[in-house]
C-alpha cells in the first residue's frame, strides 16, 4: 500500500531482505575468523528461511568462498544475492541505509558515519549506501546524502513518527549542538513528528556510546523491549534501573504508558579481562520470525519466550552470537532491512 505521507517504517513492517556484509581477513575479524563465520552461515541460513540476504563482498574470489560455505549448510543460495563492494567492517545496522517510504517510493537516507565518532577508520564504509546505489542493488528511488553523523543503531521508529533515541549517544557525536537542534533535526530527516529520549543506559563493552538497540526497541501495539539487569551487584545495575523508570514514564500518543518487556540479564561474558556487552535488545525482525541472540547462557530460552511474547505470530529464532560481542556488537548491529519492494532484480 503506497503511504499518505513519508515514513521511516518499523522494523516489523514487511521486508525485502536483509542486508549484510561478510567477514574476511582484511576486518577486525581476522584473529577469530572461521568462529564469526559460523555466526554469519547461522545468520544467513535463518533469514533465507523468510526472506531473501544481500551479502556484500570485496571481490569474486571472497564469493566464491562464501558460496561454498553457504552450500556446505545447505542454504538455498536462490534467496541470496551477492553485490561486490569494499567495505572497512561489518556493522551494516550503522553504515547502511536508513530508508523511508514515501507516496512516490522510497527515500535512501545516507548519514555520514564516522566509526562511532571517530573511533575506528570509515571512509569506505561512508561510501557504501552510494555504492549499492550504484551498483543497483535498489529500485529507483532518492538518494539524499546528510552530512550529518547518525548510525541506525541510534535510533528506533515505531513507524508512526515517533523516534526513541538515547541523549548519551547523539550528545557524543554532536556536542557542540543542543538538544533542541538535534531533534529537529531528525524529526525532519525521519519524517517524524516527536522524539524520545532516554538519558540513562549502557554497555560496557559498547563502543557505540549507548545505541538505542542494545537499550530499548519499540514492538508491535505500544510496546517497548528493553535489557533489564536484575543483579544489583552488577556495574549495570543502578544505570538500567533507571532507564527502566524513564521508560515507565514515556507515553504513547493517545497518553498511555508503554507496555514493557524486560528482557533477562546474562551472565558476564569476560574476554581477556574486557566485559563484552551481551545484550538480548539486540535481536532482528523478520518478516515471520524474530532472530534472538544467543550467548550460551540460561538467560537465552528465557529471552526467546520475551520476545516471543513481545512479537506474537513470529517464530523466535536463535542465533549464536559470541563471537559477535567480541567485537562489541550483536545481530542487529550486523543487519539492516530493506523494506518491501526496495530491493531491484538481481
Amino acid at each position: 500500500m503506497t503511504p499518505t505521507r513519508t515514513v521511516l517504517p518499523a522494523e516489523w513492517e514487511p521486508q525485502a531482505a536483509i542486508l549484510i556484509a561478510w567477514p574476511h581477513a582484511g576486518t577486525d575479524w581476522a584473529s577469530r575468523l572461521s568462529q564469526v563465520e559460523r555466526t554469519y552461515v547461522a545468520l544467513v541460513a535463518a533469514i533465507v528461511r523468510f526472506q531473501h540476504a544481500v551479502i556484500c563482498v570485496p571481490d569474486a574470489e571472497l564469493e566464491h568462498e562464501v558460496r561454498r560455505h553457504l552450500e556446505t549448510a545447505e542454504v538455498d543460495l536462490q534467496r541470496v544475492r551477492f553485490v561486490q563492494r569494499s567495505y572497512d567492517d561489518t556493522w551494516l545496522r550503522d553504515s547502511g541505509p536508513i530508508t523511508l517510504r514515501t507516496p512516490e517510493g522510497f527515500r535512501l537516507l545516507d548519514f555520514r558515519f564516522t566509526g562511532w565518532g571517530g573511533k575506528f577508520e570509515a571512509s569506505r564504509d561512508d561510501e557504501l549506501v552510494s555504492g549499492l546505489v550504484e551498483a543497483g542493488v535498489f529500485v529507483e528511488a532518492e538518494h539524499r546524502r546528510i552530512d550529518w553523523a547518525l548510525e541506525g543503531g541510534a535510533i528506533e521508529s515505531d513507524g508512526a513518527g515517533s523516534i526513541l533515541t538515547t541523549w548519551r549517544c547523539l550528545h557524543q557525536r554532536h556536542p557542540q549542538q543542543t538538544r533542541e537542534a538535534i531533534t529537529a533535526m531528525l524529526t525532519e530527516s525521519l519524517a517524524a513528528d516527536r522524539v524520545l529520549w532516554l538519558e540513562h543506559g549502557y554497555l560496557q563493552g559498547d563502543d557505540t556510546d549507548a545505541h538505542i538497540d542494545t537499550l530499548a526497541r519499540f514492538a508491535p501495539g505500544d510496546a517497548i523491549v528493553y535489557q533489564h539487569c536484575d543483579d544489583v551487584s552488577d556495574p549495570h545495575h543502578a544505570e538500567l534501573e533507571l532507564m527502566r523508570r524513564e521508560l515507565e514514564a514515556l507515553r504513547t500518543r493517545d497518553g498511555a504508558p508503554y507496555r514493557l518487556h524486560a528482557l533477562p540479564w546474562a551472565a558476564p561474558v569476560v574476554d581477556d579481562g574486557r566485559r563484552l556487552a551481551a545484550s538480548y535488545a539486540n535481536y532482528l525482525v523478520l518478516n515471520d520470525a524474530v532472530l534472538a541472540p544467543a550467548y550460551d547462557d540460561p538467560s537465552d530460552e528465557v529471552a526467546a519466550a520475551v520476545l516471543a511474547a513481545a512479537h506474537p505470530g513470529r517464530r523466535v529464532v536463535q542465533i549464536p552470537c559470541r563471537p559477535l560481542i567480541w567485537q562489541n556488537g550483536s545481530l542487529h548491529c550486523v543487519t539492516m532491512q530493506l523494506p518491501a519492494g526496495l530491493l531491484a532484480s538481481a
